[in-house]
Order: C-alpha cells, then sequence, then structure tokens
C-alpha cells in the first residue's frame, strides 16, 4: 500500500516488472492473457500490479496493433425513433452486455439525415473504429457499400434483400408472420388485415410475404384492400388502422408489423367502438414491453433481439480479427437468421 501512495505519476510497466522480479517481455504477457506463462509467475506480477495501482496503456497497445479498440453501433434513423421503439434499446442491451466481456468500448451513433451521413463517411474513413454494427438498414442506404470500400469490418442487422453481400445477423420474418397468420385463422377469423413496416426495409418484406403465404395456405385468396402501409411508428399505425376500418369494415383481426403499431391500432379501434378480441383480434411483432403492458395484453411474434445484439458482437469481433481479405472469404457461418417465437395472449 506504501509503494502506491509514493507514485505521483503512473506505474510504468518496468516498475512493475522490477517489482516482481521478472522481464517487461514477461509483464506484457500476463497483462495481455498469454497462455505462456507459469501460473506462479503470472500470480507474482498480478500481485505487482495490484501493489503499485498499474492501469494497462491501452491506447499504446491499440496504437502497436493498428486498432482503435472502439466498435461503432450505427443507426441511420433519426433519433427519436431510436428512444421510441423497444426495439433498439433491446438491441443496444445485448450488444452492450456481449462486449461487456471485452476491452472494446461501444460509440452509438446516429445517422438519420443527410448531414449526419457525411458527417459519418468523414469519421468512418479517417478509420477511428475496428468495426461497425449497422441497424434498421433501408434498401437504399450507401452505408454498407462504404464499408466494404473502406474495408472496416461489419455487420449488418437485417439483411438488406436475399443478396447481402455483407455479414448479417436476422431474425425469421417470414416465419414470425406466418405464425401469427395462422394463428388468427385458427381462432376462426376470416378478414384478416396487415399494417406493414415500411417497405424499403427487407424484414418488413419478408412479413409481407409470411401473410400472404399463410392466407394462400389456407386456401384464400389475398385481398390487397386488407394490406396497409405502416412505418413502424405508432402514428402509422393509427393511419393505418383508419384507412383499414374505410377500406374494410368487416375486418376481424390485424397483424401489425410491430408492436408499436399495434398500440396505435389499438386506439382506432377503440375509438371506432371496436372490442379487443371479440370484434378485432389484434397480433404484434417484437414481444416488446409494450405488447406485456397493453390492456388487453397483445399477442406478439417474440423476435430474440437481444439475442441477435450478442450474436451481432460474436460475428463481428470474428470479423475484426480475421486479416485475410474480404474477398477471399466466403458468406458461409457469417449470415445467422434466428427463429421467432409466438406468445399468445389476451389480445387475440
Amino acid at each position: 500500500m506504501a509503494a502506491r501512495g509514493t507514485h505521483s505519476r503512473r506505474p510504468t510497466l518496468e516498475e512493475v516488472a522490477a517489482r516482481a522480479g521478472v522481464g517487461r517481455g514477461t509483464v506484457s504477457r500476463v497483462i495481455n492473457g498469454s497462455p505462456r506463462v507459469s501460473d506462479a509467475t503470472r500470480a507474482t506480477v498480478e500481485a505487482a500490479v495490484a501493489e503499485l495501482g498499474y492501469v494497462p496503456n491501452t491506447a499504446a497497445r491499440a496504437l502497436a496493433a493498428n486498432r482503435t479498440d472502439a466498435i461503432a453501433l450505427v443507426v441511420p434513423e433519426p433519433e427519436t425513433r431510436f428512444f421510441a421503439e423497444p426495439y433498439f434499446s433491446d438491441m443496444l442491451r445485448g450488444v452492450g452486455a456481449e462486449l461487456a466481456e471485452t476491452e472494446m468500448q461501444l460509440l452509438l451513433i446516429f445517422a438519420g439525415n443527410d448531414r449526419e451521413r457525411q458527417r459519418l463517411a468523414q469519421y468512418l474513413a479517417a478509420h477511428r473504429v475496428d468495426g461497425v454494427l449497422l441497424v434498421s438498414v433501408h434498401a437504399d442506404d450507401p452505408l454498407p457499400d462504404l464499408l466494404s470500400q473502406l474495408e472496416i469490418p461489419a455487420v449488418i442487422s437485417g439483411r438488406r434483400s436475399a443478396a447481402e453481400t455483407l455479414p448479417s445477423v436476422d431474425s425469421d420474418n417470414f416465419a414470425g408472420a406466418y405464425s401469427a397468420v395462422e394463428h388468427l385463422l385458427s381462432r376462426g377469423r376470416t378478414r384478416i388485415a396487415t399494417i406493414t413496416g415500411r417497405l424499403d426495409v427487407y424484414g418488413a418484406q419478408r412479413r409481407v410475404d409470411g401473410y400472404r403465404a399463410a392466407v394462400e395456405a389456407a386456401g384464400r385468396e389475398v385481398d390487397e384492400r386488407l394490406i396497409v402501409p405502416g412505418d413502424f411508428t405508432e402514428e402509422g399505425g393509427r393511419r393505418a388502422m383508419a384507412e383499414l376500418l374505410e377500406r374494410c369494415p368487416e375486418v376481424d383481426a390485424v397483424f401489425a408489423g410491430s408492436d408499436v403499431m399495434a398500440a396505435g391500432a389499438r386506439q382506432v379501434l377503440r375509438e371506432a367502438g371496436r372490442r379487443l378480441p371479440d370484434d378485432v383480434a389484434l397480433v404484434g411483432y417484437d414481444d416488446s414491453a409494450i405488447a406485456r403492458h397493453m390492456d388487453p395484453p397483445l399477442t406478439s411474434v417474440r423476435q430474440p433481439i437481444e439475442e441477435m445484439g450478442r450474436a451481432m458482437i460474436d460475428l463481428l469481433l470474428a470479423e475484426i480479427a480475421d486479416r485475410r481479405p474480404a474477398a477471399s472469404r466466403t458468406l458461409d457461418g457469417r449470415q445467422l437468421v434466428l427463429p421467432n417465437e409466438l406468445v399468445e395472449r389476451a389480445s387475440s
């Protein structure tokens, strides 16, 4: 304890080595977790580190390895949407939990408008991060291609299309939507509508595909009047539900492409005097806290969002560690699709 108090400056690696009676290289190997050190020597070095209050200079280590020890989580959406939708907070929770097991830092960056995207492009071009996680990517978003050009390791949450070229983590949107509509059909519903997400998002397209497939599998013809576009927001859900009631007043079930849109739809149904689930059954997507706290509680397709966040980190760390040129690597094992689960509650 006395030794720590005598240092008004930061202890050096050489001082730790002298205290432990070993060479500088041995101390470095212990700090970096090398297995090429005996247990006894490791214990001696760790004791010296504790006595001196030594803190490894991660910045110098990162510089020597041409690393920044930082990962960017990039959200190409307005901040208002990020903080309004549970999907993003759940994703961030999973990313943060997995990254906590490493020494990497996480940067949260919004790129919801042209100015922010331009600033982000300049930041990435300076190679200030080791890798990027992209969440909520639209089909025409230029960021994935920019990352490829800069040769910055990147993982996307949700593919841009069936021909995605970057590593990705997604849930099975087709199967999730199919199970939701199949559930409504099993409840005897005959006029099943869907409120879609933004259709420039591949996941939203796949949910519409799943809806269509389930209706057709039941031997019914898809009524295009019952497919109304939304935008993943509560206000979008309200607008779409009002349009549905105008188009087809006899609608008796609604599959919404997110819990947030389902909450908006429920408000319009109540204002119109429609009871849930007696008059209209309602199913959402995500199984967020919104679903559990809705009145009545909302049946919803559970996406494993936190698990997706964890998987994205695992995949990105593997990408960062892989020194091979990107062109020489295949996508085998680098595009993951996780299963969903329908959680039944009183709304349907």
